[in-house]
């Protein structure tokens, strides 16, 4: 096997299991990777969306006890399938407007100046919610009822626009709905879960035909990586959040947004 593919495979591995569950943006990071370390232009968007599985298995694997039935206690179950439902109605919106708009979404937005002014404004917007006096009304994801769930959901939607961040999005929503730091970042590591496999899912069903063994080599190379970075952003970033605001990452948003415009100008 050629190493550099391998070497590629990695690199953009750790970068979608550093950034996924961070609000900064993955896909936006992975445009602007993908300017310097890509494969064909037909893998590449394919490898991008399949490697997120990887670090969508960190979030089972690291949440498991509290949103796996089958090796929960008997009697924690029924929140579980609770928690199982505000998901699947969270998704509801991204899977509706998915269907609708994100082929053209993906035409006209997947470039570098559109991830710059979103990593901005989504920045600019982390900062100010963390400037102002929050009051927590929700302090579990139990609390959380369905009105305040869809509602969730919708903002998740913005995240279709590359450079705003699936994280970013439902933290900002569920921050501004009320939710504690802790529930936002929580719900938001969870509602990736059905959203991730969704979009994964469906694009491995419409390309895999035509993968080569390499091609799936590949993928697993990245497939693994991405999960064992992730796993490790999301223990530390919990602890991070339960000490820390969340404007650290409106700041770095900000500057990474102007780099990269001063870049392409």
């Amino acid at each position: 096997m050629d190493f550099l593919p391998v070497l590629k495979a990695i690199i953009l591995g750790i970068v979608e299991g550093v950034t996924e569950f961070l609000p900064i943006s993955s896909t936006g990071h992975l445009i602007l990777v993908n300017q310097w370390v890509s494969f064909d232009p037909a893998f590449t968007k394919l490898f991008d969306v399949i490697i997120q599985l990887g670090a969508i298995l960190a979030v089972v694997v690291y949440f498991r006890n509290e949103i796996c039935p089958c090796t929960a206690p008997k009697e924690k179950r029924p929140e579980i399938f609770a928690l199982w439902k505000k998901l699947l109605i969270g998704v509801l919106p991204a899977i509706v407007l998915g269907a609708l708009f994100a082929s053209k979404i993906e035409e006209k937005l997947f470039n570098p100046l559109t991830v710059s002014i979103a990593l901005v404004i989504g920045g600019v917007a982390l900062v100010m919610i963390e400037k102002r006096k929050h009051k927590e009304v929700f302090t579990s994801i139990k609390q959380l009822g369905v009105k305040t769930v869809l509602l969730i959901g919708l903002f998740q939607c913005l995240a279709m626009i590359p450079g705003t961040s699936r994280s970013a999005a439902t933290i900002i929503g569920a921050l501004l709905l009320g939710a504690s730091r802790v529930v936002a970042v929580e719900f938001s590591f969870f509602l990736a879960i059905p959203t991730m496999i969704a979009a994964s899912g469906y694009t491995l069903i419409k390309h895999w035909q035509n993968l080569s063994s390499m091609d799936f080599a590949l993928l697993a190379v990245g497939f693994l990586t991405a999960f064992f970075v992730a796993y490790l952003v999301i223990s530390q970033f919990m602890q991070f959040i339960r000490k820390h605001s969340l404007a650290v990452f409106g700041h770095y948003r900000i500057i990474l947004g102007i780099l990269i415009l001063l870049f392409l100008n």
